[in-house]
């Protein structure tokens, strides 16, 4: 009794009286009450199950939620058993119809009518064998497949097959014995179904889903009537078996755990999880252990519901002779003797929560209040809070292990500061790492949380757990890697961030910590070579000049590898099997700061394996080469770099960036390196200027023999430079006059006046110039004369046929077409001109009535040559342009003078009637014009 009085007592349920449905005018209802002689009842289906021992009268009673009764007659003596299945609608009734006669078991389906009553599908006697015997208890299985009759004599009878129907079941005895069984139950297990017999003395398993039924006894002390039960899935659907001192639960295989309940038990039921007992509340005699309900029946009885997991009552409460208690519509109902029912209405879980926190909170009970709060299902918040109020009270008491404990189990509701801020002392630091752990480990912690909790680990040093956490596998990664690598370096633990760093590919903070940190420069250099190309290249911008100061060897190698065919050490797949990626060259010559020689053996290496490398590195080579031979002592060594330095030049690499190698090669005085890009950039000025500085003579003469004929004023600028001498430059001016007369460059006044400054030069310089000369002109104005004496004759021609043509007649005589060239016929066709034609041909050939066909080609032309000189007369901008540019401007003036840009031409092509006399001249000169080009 004292493990009893122990279990806390809660108020669960509301207990309240059923009544009778208010009448028509309002009054208040009566409590409801049943007929007389009730005696069995069950409950299934929606509606609660009566039957009654009334002589005469055995009715089975029916009552749904509506209070509305219903019977029919199932026996003439008396009911003395009801089973209503859960999940079918089948009543098995046990009765007796005569005295002394056999009881009968009816077999009842609610759903199908026989005359206004349930039809009754079997009937058969309740007879174990050949004496007659008292039905004890009753059972069937919710597969409508089995079905169980417990008798006074000990005896079990096992209906196996349709219970619906005789011709498809088998009836057999399955136990005998010599003491009366008190409560059977059917136990669903997947494919195994066991039956349990319990007896006053005994209680025993068997296993009907096995040939010949094997049996276990599993105890040797029973129980009285209807005070076994089966549990629900909560408990394991174990077989509760209640005694007067113990209540025991089994499995169907061995005992399972007990609870010491005192008292002389009556009823015994299991309802969602609660363990439901009427007990008497004092000890009594009873005549016997099998009928000892029936003593001192006007006693009061204790109703108690029990939870088994939490260890508390839930509701007790006092009746009067209890007849039994059903379960139905989510309610208990109590029958007593006096024909009433009363309700048992649990109440809802908040309110149940909110009844019970309170107490159990007082009194510190927080391990019941959390069961309490799992086995209603609370939600995560409620659970939570109840878990922080328990980690608070354990942290006011002194125990912070229990407290961490606690609010370990509210990480995902209670805010982590909340935790965080009881822990920071460094009394507590292992508490505070417990919690921050698990905070991990449910992948909710935030960077800061991560900083704390390896700070945590290097206060503590615990190496073992640091290297646990931060070993994980992928997976198992549940913080934030940068922050735990920002930690690790500031805490000194190197070793650790780099290996964190280097597994989760953190690339940059592991070149950071191996090169800023521990100085690994090598390891460094290394890792880079196995990163993909991307982020190797990125890594040798950014860190190139720190690893070229410490490896340079081993960087410039892995930049030439970088920049060619890259691939990844390690790499799987081998080279050129996935085509290499390429650097940009270019791009890493300020790595190779204060490394020239490195520098020198990169870019030799790119312009040999890579013709087409940027112009860039062409650029700096071709100047790191120069620099060397401006500084190189060795007569033997300079040449050679002088000689490697002009094979870069002329490599053709420098023709879109002529002007910075030019600049390069004045910078050092790399003077052939001058002359060529000279030459190669047609500068023959400056080549002649250069030599002129360098008063090298000869090579002026030979720059003018080489590029005179593309440039004829270096003759001239030659001719300058040599007068302007002092000294004795008579063989050179002598060679220039020579070809300036050959080449008639210069007019012979000009060169005189050139001359006229040197005052080494004499007239006997010059004389065979200016002789030469001088013939060479009087034989060109001999030329001229006789030329113009040719025009003026054809002048004289033309204007002459002119005349004839205005004054006199024209005969044709033509006699063969000049298209066709057959004999000339009528029709036909003249012009002045003296061509003829077929009217047929003219009009086949002629693209104007007007024109001869024959010299239209002529006439079009010379008049696109007039239109042509027509709009370039007012060309002022570009004849001044051109006159500036020229050498000769006089040849300029004559060609613009010869288009008719200085004179006013008028072009008439068709001439008005009555305007012939003033218009004479403007024909006249349309047609000179024809005629010089026809003759010309």
């Amino acid at each position: 009794m004292a493990a009893y009085l122990q279990w806390r007592r809660f108020v669960f349920f509301d207990r309240e009286t059923v009544k009778e449905p208010p009448g028509p005018d309002g009054a208040g209802a009566k409590p409801f009450v049943l007929p007389p002689g009730i005696a069995v009842c069950d409950s299934g289906r929606g509606s609660l199950v009566f039957g009654d021992i009334l002589l005469g009268a055995c009715q089975i009673w029916f009552l749904p939620r509506s209070l509305q009764l219903s019977s029919f007659q199932a026996y003439k003596l008396r009911v003395t058993h009801l089973y209503q299945l859960k999940q079918h609608s089948i009543l098995v009734s046990v009765g007796e119809d005569e005295e002394g006669i056999n009881p009968l078991v009816k077999v009842w389906n609610l759903e199908k009518r026989d005359g206004g009553n349930p039809l009754c599908t079997r009937i058969f006697p309740a007879i174990p064998g050949n004496k007659p015997t008292v039905v004890s208890c009753l059972t069937v299985h919710e597969n409508l497949n089995f079905m169980a009759i417990g008798f006074a004599d000990g005896s079990v009878v096992l209906t196996k097959g349709d219970i619906t129907r005789d011709r498809h079941s088998k009836t057999q005895v399955l136990h005998e014995g010599s003491y009366p069984v008190t409560g059977l139950a059917f136990r669903q297990s997947g494919k195994a179904t066991h039956l349990f017999v319990v007896t006053t003395e005994n209680i025993q398993s068997y296993l009907l889903s096995v040939k010949d039924y094997p049996r276990l006894e599993l105890d040797c002390h029973g129980c009285g009537l209807r005070c076994s039960s089966l549990s629900d899935p909560s408990q394991d659907l174990q077989f509760i078996v209640a005694g007067n001192e113990c209540v025991y639960l089994y499995q169907p295989d061995e005992r399972g755990p007990c609870f010491a309940f005192e008292g002389q038990k009556l009823i015994v039921h299991w309802y969602r999880g609660y363990l439901i007992i009427v007990s008497k509340d004092r000890k009594t005699s009873p005549k016997s252990e099998f009928s000892g309900n029936e003593a001192q029946n006007l006693d009061k009885q204790v109703l108690n519901i029990y939870d088994l997991c939490n260890k508390f009552i839930a509701y007790s409460s006092v009746f009067d002779d209890i007849v039994d208690v059903l379960a139905e519509w989510g309610s208990l109902y109590v029958l007593t003797r006096d024909g009433k029912i009363h309700i048992l209405q649990e109440k809802d879980t908040q309110t149940k929560l909110e009844a019970c926190k309170s107490m159990l909170f007082r009194k510190n009970l927080f391990e019941m209040a959390i069961n309490l709060a799992k086995s209603h299902h609370l939600d995560s918040d409620g659970l939570s809070e109840i878990f922080r109020q328990y980690g608070d009270h354990l942290y006011n008491k002194g125990n912070h292990d229990g407290a961490i404990q606690q609010y370990i189990r509210t990480i995902g509701k209670l805010e982590p500061s909340y935790v965080i801020r009881k822990f920071l002392d460094a009394q507590r630091i292992h508490n505070l790492t417990a919690y921050l752990q698990t905070l991990h480990l449910q992948s909710l912690a935030n960077a800061d949380h991560t900083t704390l909790l390896l700070n945590c680990y290097t206060k503590l040093k615990d190496s073992s757990k640091l290297e646990e956490f931060i070993k994980a596998s992928d997976s198992e990664v549940r913080f934030d890697v940068e922050t735990a690598i920002k930690v690790l370096r500031q805490a000194g633990y190197y070793s650790h961030a780099v290996y964190l760093a280097e597994k989760h590919e953190h690339h940059e903070w592991y070149l950071k910590i191996q090169l800023e940190d521990i100085k690994n420069y090598q390891e460094a250099l290394h890792y880079i070579g196995k990163l993909p190309f991307e982020q190797a290249e990125s890594n040798m911008k950014r860190y190139g000049k720190t690893l070229m100061h410490h490896v340079p060897n081993e960087t410039t190698e892995l930049l030439k590898i970088l920049c060619t065919d890259y691939q990844p050490v390690g790499d799987s797949e081998g080279p050129g099997m996935l085509g290499g990626k390429k650097a940009n060259s270019e791009e890493f010559i300020p790595v190779f700061a204060n490394n020239s020689r490195e520098l020198k053996a990169f870019l030799e290496h790119m312009t040999e394996v890579q013709t087409d490398s940027p112009q860039g590195v062409y650029d700096t080579l071709l100047e790191l080469r120069l620099q060397n031979w401006a500084h190189e002592q060795d007569e033997q060594i300079k040449e050679k770099l002088h000689n490697e330095a002009l094979t870069l030049l002329k490599s053709g690499r420098f023709k879109t960036v002529f002007d910075k190698a030019l600049v390069l090669c004045q910078m050092h005085n790399f003077k052939d390196g001058v002359l060529y890009l000279y030459e190669q950039g047609k500068l023959f000025q400056q080549i002649m200027h250069y030599h002129m500085q360098n008063e090298q003579y000869k090579k002026v003469i030979e720059v003018c023999e080489l590029y005179g004929d593309q440039e004829a004023c270096l003759w001239e600028q030659a001719l300058g430079y040599f007068a302007r001498k002092e000294e004795d430059c008579k063989e050179y001016i002598a060679a220039v006059l020579k070809h300036i007369e050959n080449k008639n460059l210069m007019p012979p006044l000009l060169v005189v006046q050139t001359l006229a400054h040197n005052s080494t030069a004499t007239l006997s310089v010059i004389k065979d110039y200016l002789v030469n000369k001088l013939q060479k002109q009087s034989r060109q104005i001999e030329q001229d004369e006789q030329r113009i004496q040719k025009y003026r004759e054809e002048t004289m021609r033309i204007r002459q046929e002119i005349e004839e043509l205005k004054s006199s007649p024209k005969i044709f005589q033509k006699t063969k077409c000049s298209i066709c060239t057959s004999a000339l016929e009528l029709p036909s066709v003249h012009f002045l001109c003296g061509h003829s034609f077929h009217q047929h041909c003219f009009e086949s050939y002629s693209e104007s009535d007007s024109e001869c066909p024959t010299c239209m080609p002529e006439n079009r032309k010379v008049m696109d040559m007039i239109r042509a000189q027509e709009q370039k007369r007012d060309l002022h901008d570009q004849f001044q342009h051109q006159l500036k540019c020229s050498n000769d401007g006089f040849s300029v003036v004559a060609d613009y003078f010869g288009r008719g840009v200085f004179n006013k031409l008028t072009l008439i092509t068709d001439l008005p009637s009555g305007k012939v006399a003033t218009t004479i001249e403007a024909g006249l000169q349309r047609e000179l014009l024809i005629h010089t080009k026809r003759s010309t």
